[in-house]
């Protein structure tokens, strides 16, 4: 229902509020959450319904207070929001620019593991234009941020681009690399439907820390010793390395506006995602807003 009328030059929101109730992956908690249309220059807000006070928190990589197995963000109240990648993801992928979420809980609902269920809900409605022109985040200089053997890199370029390159200890993963332009509409055909994945072996221990209480079959891939633990095996053949474009859309698109650049990915996730827009934003010759 994505309206082909739409100046995608225009800010964008939707035209009417949308629900949609799900379970947070790591809290286990059932979580309702309503999107609703904002005004030009709103940007992403998410609202904590289930909290009397200080409960927005805006979507900027400047609020992300935790990068560990997803992405958390907080206010100056410490009021939180976390696993926002996915939706954040799907609202890059249709460029909405201005959205107001308000969620009932800590945790945006894990749904099926990717981002697909947000994209089905939001073309439930048309998109709206604003009578104002997007922001796009121009980079202008090579940025590089490197841990250990992993990294993520920022370069000039004339669209957004990503290449992404994973390496797991797992013969059903492997390494496995993507490049992808988002034009015409791509992200929801070969990226929007890739879920998130974990192993077999590591369920005891991350819910013995408190994580994955909500994890199931029905929202993420699992890979055991030797073999795909889901009955309905795999969306594409490379489906983890395109889950991990995924978060990293998500993650980047916390810079405030589209980025028009090329990203590179080795072996990263939603911690070097997070430092790398902090690289960018440390000198201001490094972007120019066009």
């Amino acid at each position: 229902m994505i309206d082909s009328s739409i100046n995608p030059n225009s800010q964008q929101t939707i035209s009417k509020p949308v629900s949609i109730n799900g379970i947070g992956l790591h809290s286990g908690l059932d979580v309702s959450m309503k999107l609703y249309p904002a005004k030009v220059d709103y940007g992403i807000k998410f609202i904590r319904k289930d909290i009397a006070k200080n409960n927005i928190i805006e979507a900027l990589w400047s609020n992300v207070t935790n990068t560990k197995l997803s992405t958390t963000i907080s206010n100056k109240s410490g009021v939180s929001v976390s696993t926002i990648e996915h939706l954040m993801s799907a609202l890059s992928g249709l460029h909405i620019d201005n959205i107001k979420i308000e969620i009932d809980g800590p945790e945006v609902p894990i749904m099926d593991g990717s981002s697909i269920k947000f994209v089905d809900l939001i073309d439930q409605t048309a998109l709206q234009s604003l009578n104002k022109k997007r922001k796009i985040l121009k980079v202008k200089k090579n940025i590089k941020v490197e841990n250990n053997n992993s990294s993520v890199e920022l370069k000039p370029n004339k669209q957004f681009s990503i290449d992404f390159e994973i390496d797991f200890p797992s013969k059903l993963i492997n390494k496995q690399s993507c490049q992808l332009q988002l034009v015409n509409g791509n992200y929801k055909t070969d990226i929007a439907s890739a879920r998130t994945f974990g192993f077999e072996r590591d369920v005891d221990m991350l819910r013995s820390n408190g994580l994955a209480l909500g994890g199931s079959l029905d929202n993420a891939v699992v890979v055991g010793e030797s073999k795909i633990l889901n009955s309905d095996g795999l969306r594409f053949k490379d489906e983890f390395v395109r889950h991990k474009i995924l978060d990293s859309i998500g993650d980047l698109y916390l810079a405030g506006a589209p980025i028009q650049g090329y990203f590179l990915g080795n072996k990263s996730g939603h911690q070097l995602n997070n430092l790398l827009l902090r690289s960018l934003f440390a000198d201001k010759n490094n972007y120019e807003y066009i």
